[in-house]
């Protein structure tokens, strides 16, 4: 699992950018590592993106991005530093519906800081390349060791399961044309096919 953990950490060193994006889950530490990073000055702007999943609706009833206004208003963010975007469903829609809204705003970008769980950085970093390539891509995560983001989500099995499941999601969308190739380390796949055939699978394609 760590040898997982620490492939999807792209380990970028933070800078200012013209927009933070934080992307939808069922992980309120997008919304912590937002509010700590805008309250830093490193980006003007929050663009929260996100509708539902099967596996968000009952934490977030109102959708992933509402919710995570709603938690960056409560520790000081002004409200008009942030806008919303309620209707994508996974990463690709994401990004897409970010930079749409961010164009419908007439907010110039050169620069994001993309705030995801720790696990979905590459995905995310290899999506947007693919799909904003002009832009110069940071990545960041709430910074939490592996045991440490288990005990906050509270469901070993769901962080293992979705750590394979982003890890498949690697060369696959690559293949499928939907983010840019990422090199695998051979210490990477071979700790995916342990945990594949210990039965982590649910979440695999």
């Amino acid at each position: 699992m760590e040898t997982l953990w620490r492939y999807h950490d792209m380990h970028h060193e933070l800078r200012p950018c013209d927009v933070g994006i934080g992307l939808g889950s069922h992980d309120l530490g997008v919304a912590v590592v937002a509010t700590r990073l805008f309250q830093a000055g490193l980006f003007p702007w929050i663009v929260f993106t996100g509708a539902n999943a099967p596996t968000t609706i009952e934490r977030f009833p109102r959708g992933e991005a509402v919710h995570y206004r709603e938690y960056a208003v409560e520790q000081g963010v002004p409200a008009e530093s942030i806008l919303v975007e309620p209707r994508a469903t996974n990463t690709a829609e994401n990004i897409e519906y970010s930079r749409a809204l961010l164009i419908e705003r007439q907010i110039p970008v050169r620069s994001v800081l993309i705030m995801s769980r720790p696990y979905q950085q590459r995905r995310a970093y290899a999506t947007c390349k693919l799909m904003w390539p002009e832009i110069d891509v940071v990545c960041a995560s709430n910074p939490l060791e592996l045991d440490d983001y288990v005990r906050s989500i509270g469901d070993p099995r769901r962080v293992v399961d979705m750590l394979v499941g982003d890890t498949q999601r690697i060369e696959v969308y690559a293949e499928r044309g939907f983010a840019i190739p990422q090199e695998m380390p051979d210490e990477v796949r071979a700790a995916f096919e342990r945990l594949v055939a210990a039965g982590y699978t649910s979440r695999l394609i």
